[in-house]
């Protein structure tokens, strides 16, 4: 038999761990499950077990997303009907009409991809990739501090086991975040009526560079509940705004690299707050694994804002709101046929001002909102340019980042109206130089001597 003293101090952990999850412990595996956020529900009970019991076999120490991906598809399939081919070929033709509406107020061009009808779960496998880039800083940030204070806290007679259980630490407290963030995504499956809902980029065509729209009936049809209006007008509305969306990110190439970056930039700077998790680790009850449920989603982890998170955070929620100000103004050109526009165009402005109590979760979760907090404004600005210069100009201020509208264009219109209608500037040597060198007055290019 085996010296005792010479047993892998790791592998008695994870010893000790499988012990925990066999049910050889204190810990109610359904209390375990509403740590994970998980309800009632044998299934999921036993899907979190399984979950956990795979974080101790994972060799490396990154975060293994499928659990999140899981975990997000079994709440979205979860008491609801599937796609039907009808559903998919009526949302087709209401997309093609959606089309040529919009092809009538913006010089922007169509999509060259076709537009995805989605299930629930099916959103949930296409956009989860971007939702676990927004999240891995934060989780990488709290796995590693968790695994940190655990370790100084530790009584002695367990601190040898956890000197080389570093690895094994990490996967654990992933595993533990990744099904919180699963639960978000989840719970925002049933939120969100297409694939641009929350303003930022989640869809692209696989295999291709380009920006892809898509629509959710199911929460196309949730959204129109109770509204007294018609489901064929909301169906055009919601397509409209969804074509919009995914036309000015294919138009502006750029946007979305800029828009995702800041949102990574941002989360990166995120350090973790170690005297909550000190606190957690002197604290923690065995027996009462909602504690550590409590600290992710109350946000206690994530310290306040620095003043360049506020900045940067600052200039993201500015371009949130040029985006969403510009597909409200030309979704509400394109839907003048429909009478009930205006109403639905209210909904959806309350609807993504308030964000949905998923979209909120994952704000604490990650300690960013996604929020556009001044859309009304932005909006008002587009519709001031639009009727100054016309839609052509309005929308060539998508063609490059120097020429987007800014913060303090937002706040002034009016001097930003003076820019586009006032005389052109004159130039100065350098730009007669370069003009010269690439043709004379009548366009041509200088022939070569």
């Amino acid at each position: 038999m085996a010296d005792e003293s010479q047993r892998d101090p790791e592998e008695e952990f994870r010893e000790m761990l499988r012990e925990l999850l066999s049910g050889n412990s204190d810990i109610d595996p359904q209390r375990l499950a509403g740590a994970a956020g998980l309800p009632d529900d044998p299934r999921l009970i036993a899907q979190l077990i399984s979950q956990l019991q795979s974080a101790l076999q994972q060799s490396g120490d990154g975060i293994n997303w499928d659990v999140a991906r899981e975990q997000a598809i079994a709440i979205a399939s979860a008491d609801v009907s599937a796609v039907t081919p009808a559903d998919r070929e009526a949302f087709h033709q209401v997309l093609s009409i959606a089309a040529l509406w919009l092809g009538e107020v913006t010089s922007i061009t169509e999509l060259t991809v076709e537009p995805r009808i989605l299930s629930r779960s099916e959103w949930v496998s296409a956009t989860m990739p971007v939702w676990t880039q927004l999240a891995e800083p934060v989780a990488t940030s709290i796995a590693d501090a968790l695994t940190d204070v655990i370790r100084q806290q530790a009584p002695e007679e367990i601190a040898s086991m956890l000197t080389n259980a570093g690895p094994l630490l990490r996967n654990i407290a992933g595993t533990l975040f990744a099904m919180q963030l699963g639960q978000v995504v989840g719970q925002l499956s049933t939120e969100v009526v297409s694939g641009g809902d929350i303003g930022i980029p989640l869809l692209s065509a696989e295999g291709v560079s380009e920006h892809q729209a898509a629509i959710l009936p199911q929460n196309v049809a949730a959204f129109g509940e109770g509204l007294d209006i018609p489901a064929d007008q909301v169906q055009i509305y919601l397509s409209v705004r969804e074509l919009a969306h995914a036309r000015l990110f294919r138009h502006a190439k750029w946007l979305r690299l800029q828009l995702i970056s800041a949102i990574t930039e941002y989360a990166r700077g995120i350090h973790i707050d170690t005297e909550p998790l000190e606190q957690l680790a002197i604290d923690f009850d065995p027996s009462n694994p909602e504690q550590l449920r409590d600290a992710l989603q109350s946000g206690a982890l994530i310290p306040p804002k620095t003043e360049a998170q506020i900045a940067a955070l600052t200039r993201l929620e500015t371009i949130l709101a040029l985006i969403e100000g510009w597909v409200d103004v030309v979704t509400a050109s394109a839907t003048t046929r429909l009478p009930s526009s205006a109403a639905i165009a209210e909904m959806v402005r309350r609807r993504r001002a308030s964000g949905g109590p998923a979209e909120s979760a994952f704000a604490t979760l990650v300690g960013l909102e996604l929020r556009p907090r001044r859309l009304r404004e932005a909006a008002a600005m587009w519709q001031q340019v639009t009727d100054a210069v016309g839609a052509d100009e309005r929308d060539a201020l998508w063609s490059h980042p120097d020429l987007v509208p800014t913060s303090a264009d937002i706040d002034s219109p009016a001097e930003l109206i003076a820019r586009l209608t006032g005389p052109e500037p004159e130039l100065d040597d350098i730009d007669r130089a370069i003009e010269e060198l690439l043709g004379d007055d009548n366009g041509e290019r200088p022939t070569e001597g």
